[in-house]
């Protein structure tokens, strides 16, 4: 029962209940009467759902990361397409300015992430679309999960900059077409540096293994 549970974990009935509602509504549980309280399937998650997104990447498995850029493939390129038609010379000055906080910590993967962060939340937000802008956390946990996978990168990011600049440059000019294709190019590359990074822990835990 709820109450054993509670007891059970040490918290009240109070803080067990709205815990169950808050997993409820992340579809990975279900609770009914006289059937009580069983874990759904998998495929039945909300796996849009920010906490889901954290929890199911955290391992951080090849599977997972595949899919962790097919959505970003899916959503950013296009929201960079939307955002060189409709950007404001305002948003496109905030975009550079994101850019250039980029650059100045570029050999710090820690320190880069929230101007990067800022930077690709800011594309969304320029296609004037308040759906698409709905999905900013949906990226910022992706984006925060690639950069948890390459954070070891001694290079830091600054390898990164001139496929930023080539987004920046191509909404500055209401280039659509360019806009979509250099996005493309920065995730395809984003998504090469969590392969490598992935093999290199992968070669180090098998060399621990073996002393």
């Amino acid at each position: 029962t709820g109450e054993e549970w509670a007891a059970m974990l040490c918290v009240s009935r109070t803080a067990f209940r709205e815990c169950i509602k808050v997993l409820a509504g992340k579809g990975l549980i279900e609770a009914r009467p006289k059937t009580g309280t069983r874990v759904r399937p998998m495929e039945m998650w909300n796996h849009l759902d920010p906490d889901v997104l954290a929890w199911r990447f955290d391992a951080g498995s090849d599977e997972d990361a595949r899919e962790l850029f097919e959505l970003r493939r899916v959503v950013e390129p296009a929201a960079a397409e939307f955002a060189a038609s409709r950007a404001t010379p305002e948003q496109v000055a905030e975009l550079e300015h994101a850019y250039r906080d980029m650059a100045e910590v570029a050999d710090d993967s820690q320190l880069f992430e929230a101007p990067d962060l800022r930077f690709h939340q800011l594309i969304l937000r320029m296609t004037g679309n308040k759906l698409v802008h709905a999905l900013a956390a949906l990226i910022e946990t992706a984006l925060t999960t690639s950069f948890r996978l390459t954070s070891d990168n001694p290079a830091g990011q600054r390898h990164s900059l001139p496929l930023h600049r080539a987004i920046v440059d191509a909404i500055a000019a209401a280039d659509p077409a360019t806009a979509r294709a250099a996005t493309l190019a920065l995730l395809e590359s984003a998504e090469a540096d969590v392969h490598d990074a992935a093999t290199a822990r992968a070669t180090r835990a098998r060399s621990a293994r073996t002393r």
